[in-house]
């Protein structure tokens, strides 16, 4: 039994037990009228926070197709094994333009056949996906509507631990009848927060805004916003053993989803930072407590690290003002770059501090040539640098860069993978793997190996 649903009722059925036997002055008083103005000290600044950005806050209704287990013993004889159904999904969004481009969670639209955007006052209009990023778990979705509100856009870096803040968003859908955002408020619980990866977890949620203000899984891509009104994060995540809010949310910084934003409306992805080198990982956490930094494992040649003199051992200790204590603190601050940018560092090595300037690159993998095979796999030839940028072993083979649904469930092969042989046949570049598979098409089935994660695997498929 639903115990909050219970409790509902028992309030409603309460009030309606007072109103009946309450006393004639009380049953014969009238309701102040409408139009009075709101008690002065009743008109906060939460009022008028939730009052600004409210109307820029829509619901995001998205349908997808999920495929359906078998949940009992008939339902595995008899379920086909590809059956699908369809599903409903909802989040929260705000507009960010009078064009109408709306910022959500990436993780709200995900798989979306279908999306629909609704308004305070029950406008709906159909949305097209700009485009989407698992990393950083924003996503920007375009309505047909000009002239409709904005949300007002403040800055999260001078966020101060204890303000007050409004968690703006939709976490009940339909269940409460209409399409009014709900509105809470909490803190700043702290800022610049890294979460650590999960193994269900595909993006990267680090220098995160955490607060107490309530955040259930229907708020996700609602907007934070201060007490003045003005949007500072994304509500994206919670840390929850019960799923619902525990008073531990946590929002991705508007300068992220902004920047994010326009490189998904720009060039439809995100161009990620390279700089060529590797630090310690996870397991790093007590070599930060004797170094006060986190150390380079490796530096890869021609790399803007090792043009500015960075080598394997060096320390990372501060960037842009903040220390590098973690793996985490160092993906914080490559998230937040592009190709292009500066990222101003501090190398300790031998005991003494330097400042080095790094130059961001677009990834190896984003720059190298593309070689098309099999109608639609797009395939890159292994370098030094890409072998750093995917934490690749093989020396040598191909990097599957992209590779079609359909062509995936009839090949085995993913995004990611290397391949490393074919039948008995080495392969060294992206183009040797077209010369071999044109050079087997029509006879028997073929055996491609590849490097997966740090495994090596094989699979058998025929080529027409």
């Amino acid at each position: 039994m639903n115990r909050g649903l219970v409790g509902l009722t028992l309030l409603a059925a309460a009030c309606r037990g007072a109103s009946s036997d309450a006393p004639p002055a009380l049953a014969q008083a009238s309701p102040p009228p409408a139009s009075a103005a709101l008690d002065g000290s009743r008109r906060t600044a939460i009022v008028t926070a939730a009052e600004r950005v409210a109307p820029a806050v829509v619901s995001v209704h998205v349908v997808r197709r999920a495929r359906q287990a078998a949940t009992d013993l008939w339902g595995m004889f008899f379920t086909p094994p590809d059956v699908e159904r369809t599903v409903q999904g909802l989040g929260s969004g705000f507009v960010i333009s009078p064009d109408g481009l709306v910022i959500t969670n990436q993780h709200v639209v995900e798989g979306a056949e279908q999306i629909v955007v609704t308004f305070r006052d029950g406008t709906e209009h159909p949305a097209r996906l700009l485009g989407e990023d698992p990393l950083t778990d924003i996503a920007v979705l375009r309505i047909d509507a000009r002239d409709v509100p904005v949300a007002p856009l403040g800055t999260s870096r001078d966020l101060v631990i204890g303000e007050w803040v409004v968690a703006v968003g939709n976490p009940f859908g339909y269940l409460l009848g209409n399409t009014e955002p709900t509105v809470t408020a909490g803190v700043v619980s702290g800022v610049g927060r890294n979460l650590i990866p999960s193994g269900t977890q595909s993006g990267i949620y680090v220098d995160m805004i955490q607060t107490d203000a309530a955040i259930n899984p229907g708020n996700s891509g609602g907007p934070l916003a201060t007490a003045s009104g003005e949007v500072v994060g994304v509500n994206s995540s919670i840390l929850s053993q019960s799923g619902g809010s525990e008073g531990i949310g946590f929002a991705i910084p508007i300068e992220r989803a902004l920047r994010v934003a326009r490189e998904l409306t720009e060039f439809g992805a995100v161009r990620r930072a390279w700089v060529g080198l590797d630090v310690v990982g996870a397991d790093g956490m007590r070599e930060w407590t004797r170094r006060g930094g986190l150390v380079v494992t490796a530096v890869t040649a021609g790399s803007p690290a090792e043009r500015v003199g960075i080598r394997d051992g060096d320390v990372l200790v501060r960037s842009r003002g903040r220390p590098i204590r973690t793996f985490l603190d160092w993906e914080a601050v490559k998230l937040d770059a592009g190709p292009g940018d500066t990222i101003p560092v501090v190398v300790a090595r031998d005991g003494r501090e330097r400042s080095v300037r790094l130059v961001v690159e677009d990834l190896p993998t984003a720059r190298a040539e593309k070689v098309d095979v099999l109608g639609g796999v797009r395939l890159i030839t292994l370098t030094p640098a890409i072998r750093q940028e995917r934490g690749i072993r093989s020396e040598r083979g191909a990097l599957i860069y992209d590779v079609p649904e359909e062509t995936q469930r009839q090949t085995g092969m993913r995004a990611g993978d290397v391949i490393r042989q074919i039948n008995r046949a080495p392969i060294e570049r992206a183009e040797d793997v077209e010369r071999v598979l044109r050079a087997a098409r029509g006879r028997s089935a073929i055996r491609v190996y590849l490097e997966r994660g740090a495994r090596l695997v094989f699979s058998d498929f025929y080529v027409r």
